[in-house]
């Protein structure tokens, strides 16, 4: 069954790529006492998570800072080298986006949001989705019906709904 408003999040271990390597980060300890935005993309440099996604919460990061979020996740079913080099690559990182690996595909089929599309050499992905999680519980969760469809669950889309 798929998360939605007012559930908590399982707490997960992603992974992030540190100067020292991949480091495990509890999301617990990400969203406890704090106001923080997740959004998920099928795919780091695919095609509208590349183009659309990410760059609408670069776009958009001032306003939800100016909204009290405290940190901006994106979560990909990649590993954390690719997620450090799409980050670099797009600006995320520089923008002061986190950018985390959920290689295990654990979080994303934890919470029902994983799918998998062969004919596109898509397995185990996520769907793609925004949520706003406040102190772990989630008060906002906009998901696309179409993975390669980036609006409810871009930045601007996330923050009319807030």
């Amino acid at each position: 069954m798929a998360i939605k408003q007012g559930d908590t999040l399982p707490d997960t271990t992603l992974v992030e790529m540190t100067a020292d390597g991949p480091s495990p980060v509890k999301l617990s300890d990400k969203t406890a006492g704090r106001k923080v935005v997740i959004f998920a993309v099928p795919g780091a440099f695919t095609p509208t998570c590349h183009s659309a996604h990410v760059p609408s919460f670069i776009r958009t990061k001032d306003q939800f800072d100016a909204k009290g979020v405290d940190e901006i996740i994106c979560v990909s079913v990649n590993d954390p080298f690719v997620m450090k080099a799409w980050g670099e690559v797009t600006g995320a990182t520089e923008a002061g986006i986190t950018m985390l690996g959920d290689a295990e595909s654990a979080f994303t089929t934890g919470i029902g949001m994983d799918f998998s599309a062969p004919p596109a050499g898509l397995m185990a992905r996520s769907k793609r989705y925004a949520m706003l999680v406040e102190d772990g519980t989630v008060t906002l969760l906009q998901e696309e019906e179409n993975p390669g469809v980036c609006d409810v669950s871009g930045g601007e889309g996330l923050l009319a709904s807030m």
